[in-house]
């Protein structure tokens, strides 16, 4: 009985096999696993610096626009008083604090409102199961639509400057949308349609919109301040706006020093300001403004902010009508 000799083992020799050859396709999703993993925190900064990125080209652009237009309604303000507010005492370091003052009080109104709408377009997505997130991306995805809310938004902003020219007069809802719809298709539709079309153009758009906004509330603001000085020039009643821009409802009884006799007939004079020695006065019952050397004159009652009754009227300060 012969027996075979058993086959000796095949020699293996020493070959290195590239991963990729073994899992096609497993070696790629390691890798951009490990790199999700260790670029995590870097990508939620990113996230944190995108966020005040896109804040601030939306913040940046109003906040210049309403300080410039604040800035000429505090001009039109003590030019309703036939001064300047250099002439009233108020440098451009004192202005540039008070109109600091009213845009850090419109941020906080501001952000109340821009609070409120996020909390109510949360609830609205959340009752509709997602639709209205879904709806608002589709809307972002078409060039056209959103070059059109936007020509129609800016186109709305210029209202404010025709308000302020007092062209708004016996204006209506149909008229506001009629006159903002013919501005914003032929100014602003198609060049924003363009501007859609790459990053850097969308980017645009958005600090385009963004400025229109601005000047639009500052328009409105200005020729608001305006209008209240003007009523206080004529009633003696001021208003919260011009307390928000810092203008101060001061009223006092001007003396003579000499002979101790009140000047005007003793009525409240509005202290507009003081420079080189001497104030600047307006008579709210005779409409004017006067400057009197300081040295000379004596005021007394002063009162900041005076409770005015319903149909006050300057000159009459007993009386109601």
């Amino acid at each position: 009985m012969s027996s075979t000799p058993p086959e000796a083992p095949l020699p293996m020799t020493a070959r290195r096999v590239p991963p990729e050859a073994v899992r096609p396709g497993l070696l790629s999703r390691l890798r951009a696993a490990s790199a999700t993993s260790e670029t995590a925190p870097d990508a939620e900064g990113t996230g944190v610096v995108d966020l005040l990125e896109r804040s601030g080209s939306v913040i940046l652009p109003i906040g210049i626009a309403m300080y410039a237009l604040l800035y000429l309604g505090i001009q039109q303000v003590y030019g309703v008083f036939n001064v300047s507010p250099e002439q009233a005492g108020i440098d451009q370091a004192t202005m540039f604090g008070r109109l600091v003052g009213t845009l850090i009080l419109l941020v906080i109104g501001g952000t109340l409102v821009v609070g409120t709408l996020v909390a109510i377009g949360w609830l609205v997505n959340k009752a509709t199961l997602g639709w209205a997130a879904w709806l608002v991306r589709a809307v972002r995805r078409r060039p056209w639509l959103i070059a059109s809310l936007g020509a129609l938004w800016c186109g709305l902003s210029y209202w404010g400057f025709l308000g302020y020219l007092d062209l708004d007069e016996g204006a209506t809802f149909v008229s506001v949308v009629l006159v903002a719809t013919i501005i914003g298709v032929l100014a602003f539709l198609v060049p924003f349609r363009l501007l859609r079309s790459r990053p850097v153009g969308r980017s645009g758009v958005k600090i385009v919109v963004a400025a229109f906004t601005g000047i639009g509330l500052g328009f409105a603001l200005m020729g608001r301040m305006e209008s209240d000085a003007t009523e206080l020039a004529t009633t003696g009643r001021s208003s919260i706006l011009l307390s928000m821009v810092g203008f101060q409802d001061q009223w006092a009884i001007a003396v003579d020093r000499a002979s101790g006799k009140p000047l005007r007939g003793g009525k409240e004079l509005l202290l507009l300001g003081e420079r080189e020695g001497s104030y600047a006065l307006y008579d709210c019952a005779r409409k004017e403004t006067f400057r009197i050397s300081m040295e000379a004159t004596v005021l007394r009652q002063i009162t900041l902010d005076p409770d005015r009754p319903e149909g006050y009227r300057c000159g009459a300060p007993d009386s109601a009508t």
